[in-house]
């Protein structure tokens, strides 16, 4: 399994040298402001709830201290164990994907730094999340309890088996790249729930949104990314 959300997908910076340079004398707060306006409103993410969440989470605190002044420039930055924290965009994207309105459990696979998860945490009543590293998993659970997040429950292990003790989930969000939909995950979706997820070789993938219904399953195709890949039973070896 993946660690949090890694993704480089086919999304043109909104920025250039300068900008980010006026960015940093910006407070976090401002600097959140403006990243919700320019890199997920202005590319059709309007979801008031959703923006609401990115308004709020402090993005900086889920990076290392000294990259906080980078945490909310148009780009995918570094975490812990040669890991990365997605381009705020692509986090937007997929967790719109999920189509949350507040009343859904959601399975995480992939806590990596936890700023998914918190994000998830606002949108959602109950998150569970899990991941396959334990220094990661640690990390998270550490920031996550200091902001205060208690609806979220941490795991570590094999996430391409989702957590079958609490499904069915309403929804799932998959944070690393499977070869295809795992069958355990898929079972673990309830009836009427959203799955996104990269899927695809190594290297190379599509965001996909995923829905069952009716004992039935549709999927459509996003957008271009790349990702780590989902590592176990139901993902890369």
């Amino acid at each position: 399994m993946g660690s949090g959300l890694w993704a480089r997908c086919s999304v043109t910076s909104s920025g250039s040298d300068g900008l980010a340079n006026v960015t940093r004398t910006m407070s976090f707060d401002e600097q959140r402001a403006r990243m919700v306006e320019e890199q997920i409103k202005a590319r059709g993410i309007t979801d008031g709830r959703l923006l609401s969440a990115f308004r709020k989470v402090p993005r900086h605190l889920f990076v290392a201290a000294e990259l906080q002044r980078e945490a909310y420039e148009d780009r995918p930055l570094p975490t812990e164990l040669g890991q990365t924290i997605s381009q705020p965009y692509i986090v937007a994207l997929m967790t719109s994907l999920l189509r949350l309105q507040g009343h859904e459990r959601v399975l995480e696979i992939g806590s990596g730094s936890g700023y998914q998860t918190a994000l998830l945490a606002e949108l959602a009543l109950e998150v569970f999340s899990v991941e396959r590293l334990p220094e990661l998993l640690n990390a998270a659970r550490s920031r996550l309890e200091r902001l205060g997040y208690l609806n979220v429950h941490l795991s570590q292990g094999n996430g391409s088996l989702g957590w079958p003790e609490y499904a069915p989930f309403d929804a799932i969000l998959v944070s690393a790249a499977a070869p295809e939909i795992p069958t355990p995950l898929l079972e673990q979706l309830a009836d009427g729930g959203w799955m996104a997820l990269p899927i695809g070789p190594q290297g190379a993938q599509i965001l996909n949104e995923v829905e069952k219904r009716r004992g039935g399953v549709s999927r459509r195709e996003i957008a271009s990314c790349v990702f780590v890949p989902l590592v176990g039973l139901y993902g890369w070896p």
